[in-house]
């Protein structure tokens, strides 16, 4: 149950009922449909919520918005509703204070929906794909991964707990030429093994890193020297299957112990050995979207992004500024471009698979390649512009004592993912990943580290162990939760702002889905442990009145598991001590 949305509901039917009173009275026109807007002003000492409804209605009404408010108050029927009362403030704002039942309710929510409370179904019906990591099995999965990873996975638990039907999936680039790359990498390195270093060159655009040296002397070891004489083809396919053999299931185990787990592995070469690249590129041309130049096939993309572009309302002159440039789908020595893929991969999660919405979580150097996938959909009638989202994140800054940390995968000195949970605590990461994607962040490692406030992992724990540590300590002694307690009760200042952070989680899990941002719940998190540390230091349980006792008990058993559905949601543990 959504209280505040709830809460919003009713002042917005309240409001309308009063409007409709004065209206058949004849204080005030009939006929105005301004819709009834209601927010939680920043400042509550003059209210819980607020209405600007008179001030958007008085122009309609040919009244001042302070005498709409006047006719309206003087016929607000308040009686069982969530609200006190109603007051007149500004130039004609109405203010609503809400009533102990409504605090009550949030509570008595809370409870009784248990490890479901937030969940909603404003998505209920429909269809998601979140594509994330993605990472070329060419080598270990490093920091941008790391962030990647975190972001998708809790996006789907995001968009899960408003009801959509959700699918993570990993797309498997085991075609193309980084495959080759790989293949021709690692082929130097065993014949450098064999004749030693001097004598075979290694490719000066090949993958340097320590983890090509293991594969190739894991290669030999267990086959010896047997590709030595083999053709460079031969060589090739039997060190890539050989590589990715190693890899991916490396790769596996590093994400299960960082807690994701996909539904699906989708392999790039599929599309390829299914004719299904060829089909899509087929479908493209026969919509009259290609061309042949210099025996190459090209996607107008030009074309597409600037009808999309003046479909969206974008002047003519300023589409002509644009640097807009065609795509090759197909290269003169007959093998399909990456691009070519790449749209054919988003073809079949629309046209095979039938997702409704497709998400993919890219760093932020694809910017370039969005408004082109999109459009190539576009093309293919599957409106890539309202159903593919792409998340783009950016750079990971990893800052250790003050000095920032460098790493090049060129080099082979990328700190990788396993390297990083070898250091840091899972649930550290997977918090401090969780930032806002569109925003630079900085991974402190001391911090993450930390044992203390300043740290907001631990700090949340933390606050989730304390309460586990009451509800033992006063179980001890006779004194449990009670079905019954009377909630309204727990009227105190500390109380009631604990309560309204209980009543704000379905809220934040709907704009964290509406914004693509799970990054909301970890904001929310902090502020519901301070909410509760405060609550701790102000209202005794041990020792009060009974009544008293069970309904601030009532309140903390209803903490713990808004904190321990917030934690699980970022797949960050609820430890019960600490």
């Amino acid at each position: 149950m959504n209280m505040i949305q709830s809460a919003k509901d009713q002042i917005a039917a309240l409001t309308r009922a009063a409007y409709l009173a004065a209206a058949a009275e004849g204080v005030l026109p009939e006929g105005v449909e301004t819709p009834v807007s209601v927010e939680i002003p920043k400042d509550t000492a003059n209210g819980d919520y607020t209405t600007t409804f008179c001030l958007a209605a008085a122009k309609a009404m040919r009244k001042s918005p302070r005498e709409v408010a006047q006719q309206l108050t003087a016929r607000m029927n308040l009686q069982g509703s969530y609200f006190t009362g109603v007051e007149i403030a500004g130039p004609g704002f109405l203010n609503f204070r809400l009533d102990a039942r409504w605090y009550a309710e949030t509570v008595a929510a809370v409870r009784s929906e248990g490890e479901r409370y937030g969940r909603g179904d404003a998505l209920a019906g429909k269809r998601y794909m979140v594509e994330f990591v993605s990472a070329n099995p060419t080598g270990p999965m490093h920091m941008g991964n790391a962030r990647g990873g975190v972001l998708g996975d809790t996006l789907a638990s995001v968009l899960d707990w408003n009801g959509a039907a959700v699918e993570r999936e990993f797309y498997v680039n085991d075609a193309g030429n980084q495959i080759e790359k790989f293949a021709k990498s690692i082929e130097a390195r065993y014949l450098q093994l064999i004749h030693g270093e001097d004598a075979v060159p290694f490719p000066e655009d090949g993958y340097h890193g320590d983890d090509i040296r293991e594969l190739a002397q894991l290669y030999r070891a267990q086959n010896g020297d047997s590709l030595a004489d083999k053709g460079t083809e031969e060589r090739h396919a039997a060190l890539s299957r050989f590589g990715l053999a190693h890899n991916l299931p490396k790769m596996k185990s590093d994400l299960a112990r960082y807690g994701i787990n996909f539904d699906t592995w989708f392999y790039e070469s599929s599309l390829h050995e299914s004719g299904y690249v060829a089909e899509t590129v087929q479908a493209l041309s026969d919509a009259g979207y290609t061309y042949e130049r210099d025996g190459a096939l090209w996607l107008r993309t030009a074309d597409i992004l600037r009808e999309n572009l003046l479909r969206a309302g974008k002047k003519q002159a300023d589409v002509d500024k644009l640097d807009l440039k065609d795509d090759v789908l197909r290269r003169a020595n007959g093998f399909y471009t990456y691009f070519a893929a790449d749209i054919a991969y988003h073809r079949n999660k629309f046209a095979v698979r039938g997702f409704d919405r497709v998400i993919n979580i890219w760093g932020a150097d694809h910017h370039g390649h969005v408004a082109r996938l999109k459009g190539a959909l576009d093309a293919l009638g599957l409106d890539g512009t309202h159903c593919l989202d792409i998340v783009l994140m950016q750079l990971v800054k990893l800052v250790r004592d003050g000095e920032t940390v460098r790493m090049s995968k060129r080099t082979g000195k990328a700190i990788s993912l396993s390297d990083l949970l070898d250091e840091i605590p899972v649930d550290a990461c997977r918090w401090f990943f969780n930032t806002k994607p569109d925003t630079q962040m900085e991974f402190d490692l001391g911090l993450a580290v930390r044992e203390d406030s300043e740290n907001p992992v631990y700090y949340v724990q933390y606050a989730h162990a304390r309460i586990c540590s009451l509800l033992r300590m006063l179980a001890e002694e006779g004194c449990t939760p009670r079905a019954d307690a009377d909630l309204t009760l727990a009227s105190g200042e500390q109380e009631r702002a604990l309560i309204k952070e209980l009543a704000a989680f379905p809220e934040e899990l709907r704009m964290a889905a509406r914004d693509y941002d799970p990054s909301y719940i970890n904001r929310y998190l902090v502020s519901l442990a301070g909410a509760f540390h405060r609550f701790y230091n102000a209202c005794r349980i041990k020792g009060e009145a009974e009544d008293v006792a069970a309904a601030r008990l009532a309140l903390a058993e209803a903490t713990r598991r808004v904190l321990r559905n917030g934690l699980g949601i970022l797949g960050v543990t609820a430890p019960e001590k600490m």
